[in-house]
């Protein structure tokens, strides 16, 4: 059977202004669990829209905001329908302003208000949510199950970057405050998330007692889900959905 899905531009408010964002959702009258998926660094385009259609047809509602909209509405900076950086290496160097708009403490801030706009969905369940993240976006769905633990049901990040850095205010240091189920797809094939970064993020989820699982898929690159870029790996990506689905299933009622 079919899920029909309807998908819709939203805004939703913050303490710093309007984020844009897109609603993926059943096409019916029943409320479904409430997902929260956080962009890459390219930011919200045709491909997360798609990507938020197939977890809505999973029976989830599903909010992909511009986590860059201190710098604008999406899309912030001019993308082609597929993306090579290693042909356009100015994407990257565009980006980086919108990307310096979004500080730890103006993400919290936001991971708030987009939990607070799901809840008060009528489309959605009550109770925790999910979030899933990809690039930065990983970062971003660690950082939101650790700073609103109690909101949190289940998390996972894919192709994460800079997890588990030696910075005061990595990620991986509000392990101890995570009450949620964790999954890591890690790409083996990624400056952004060396060994030795999937190693610490392991050790203090362990030493802290969170559920999680994190696989290394072996022969990806960073960015191996997104299909509009060369980082795109089919086999990878499928592997993906299986494990992101089987995570919100057992999670998320």
């Amino acid at each position: 059977m079919t899920t029909t899905v309807r998908g819709t531009s939203v805004d939703v408010p913050t303490p710093d202004g309007t984020a844009d964002a897109y609603l993926a959702h059943p096409d019916d009258d029943a409320r479904h669990p409430a997902v929260l998926l956080y962009m890459d660094a390219f930011g919200l385009r045709p491909h997360l829209s798609a990507m938020a259609d197939r977890l809505a047809a999973a029976g989830y509602v599903v909010l992909v905001p511009n986590v860059f909209h201190r710098a604008g509405r999406a899309p912030v900076v001019e993308l082609p329908e597929f993306i090579d950086p290693a042909a356009r290496p100015g994407i990257l160097e565009a980006i980086g302003p919108a990307a310096r708009t979004l500080t730890p403490e103006a993400a919290v801030r936001d991971a708030g208000a987009y939990l607070d706009w799901l809840a008060g969905s009528p489309l959605t369940t009550e109770g925790p949510a999910g979030v899933v993240g990809y690039c930065m976006g990983a970062g971003l769905a660690l950082r939101t199950a650790g700073s609103h633990p109690d909101r949190v049901a289940a998390a996972a990040g894919f192709h994460g970057a800079y997890l588990a850095t030696e910075a005061p205010d990595s990620p991986h240091l509000l392990a101890d405050r995570i009450t949620a189920e964790l999954y890591f797809g890690h790409a083996d094939q990624d400056a952004t998330n060396p060994p030795e970064m999937i190693d610490r993020l392991d050790q203090a989820l362990t030493a802290a007692g969170v559920r999680h699982r994190a696989e290394v898929y072996a022969g990806a690159h960073h960015g191996f889900t997104q299909a509009d870029t060369t980082a795109y790996d089919a086999e990878a990506g499928e592997r993906h959905w299986r494990a992101l689905l089987d995570l919100f299933a057992r999670t998320l009622g």
